[in-house]
């Protein structure tokens, strides 16, 4: 996702949304894909799973004060209300169920 459509997407989108802050370099990043995937087609239409690369949105990453990758922040009605930082699979459906 590009900077510019972090506002729209994100902050004022109509549902719940988990975004995970990655690096294509990063390999734990690569590992929590198949786990999104799967919370996306669980709960699509509930919640919108989607990803901002660090590197390509800088801005975005320092505003949301991602320190490490990957980090998973859960957003609702534009507000932060859980984040999960490198790969906890467990967690994140915490997270999906908490807010859906």
């Amino acid at each position: 996702m590009a900077e510019a459509d972090f506002t729209s997407t994100v902050l004022r989108a109509p549902v719940p949304v988990l975004v995970d802050f990655y690096a294509s370099w990063c390999a734990p990043c690569r590992w929590l894909d198949p786990i999104l995937e799967g919370l996306a087609a669980q709960w699509r239409g509930r919640v919108l799973v989607t990803k901002v690369d660090t590197e390509e949105a800088p801005r975005v990453t320092e505003d949301q004060k991602v320190g490490s990758v990957p980090t998973v922040v859960l957003f609702r009605d534009g507000i932060e209300v859980g984040r999960s930082i490198g790969v906890e699979p467990d967690v994140l459906n915490d997270l999906v169920e908490g807010v859906a």
